[in-house]
């Protein structure tokens, strides 16, 4: 059976922690601790070794985004850090582009339902990483500032030879080295929905979803998710309407 993945909830609302806490217990995550602010997430983390810290941006003294950078970049222990989510009320881009910078691999509101919440934890969990829908618009609007890490090296491949080319056969369509089943799955990554909704909506296994988007990865030369929407919807724009 797999283990659990562990996460710490950092938010200076007594509340939410609470709701999340609730929340996650009915699913396959484990809450292992809590935080108020920024300094007690650090040091949470560097005690309870979490697989991911739930972060609040907005909290007294330490933000989370420098919670986020201290956690990251002082981890004091050998093996593998934990990955940061950053979950907030706040989807202004100043903080958004300096969650990414600090090293966070998700930035979702907190308005989200509670399956993509479960899904994007399970995804930064597996070392990917994931947005929310309306921040990868603007990340779009935004490309030229984007962080290096972000889109450096994205120089598509030529075309598969083991399926019909997915673009329209414009050698400057970025999508153009997918086949019509990845393009597919592709806009439906770019519109934020997880795994099992992407197989529902197109008749796969979530195995066969998850295949799909690594194959994505390797032929475009990506590195995660949202390098994946933010292609998606520089060639297409119109990919972020609908619902899936």
């Amino acid at each position: 059976m797999t283990p659990p993945v562990r996460v710490l909830t950092v938010d200076d609302q007594e509340l939410v922690r609470t709701a999340l806490r609730a929340m996650l217990r009915r699913t396959d995550v484990e809450v292992v601790g809590e935080a108020a602010d920024g300094a007690g997430a650090v040091e949470a983390a560097y005690e309870l070794r979490p697989d991911v810290v739930l972060m609040d941006v907005r909290m007294p003294g330490m933000t989370g985004v420098e919670a986020t950078a201290r956690i990251l970049k002082g981890w004091p222990h050998q093996g593998p850090r934990p990955r940061v989510l950053v979950l907030t009320t706040f989807d202004l881009d100043e903080y958004v582009h300096a969650a990414l910078r600090a090293g966070a691999s998700g930035f979702l509101l907190k308005n989200t339902t509670p399956e993509l919440l479960v899904e994007a934890i399970g995804v930064v969990a597996a070392g990917e990483a994931m947005l929310a829908p309306t921040v990868t618009r603007r990340l779009i609007r935004a490309f030229s500032d984007l962080p290096p890490p972000l889109m450096s090296g994205v120089r598509p491949r030529p075309s598969p030879a083991d399926g019909s080319p997915g673009g329209p056969g414009d050698p400057g369509d970025p999508l153009a080295a997918l086949t019509r089943r990845e393009r597919d799955v592709a806009v439906l990554v770019a519109r934020g929905l997880p795994n099992a909704r992407i197989a529902g909506t197109l008749g796969l296994t979530e195995a066969g979803v998850k295949s799909t988007v690594n194959r994505i990865l390797t032929r475009l030369g990506l590195e995660n998710r949202v390098q994946i929407a933010i292609l998606v919807l520089a060639a297409e724009p119109d990919a972020e309407e609908g619902d899936g």
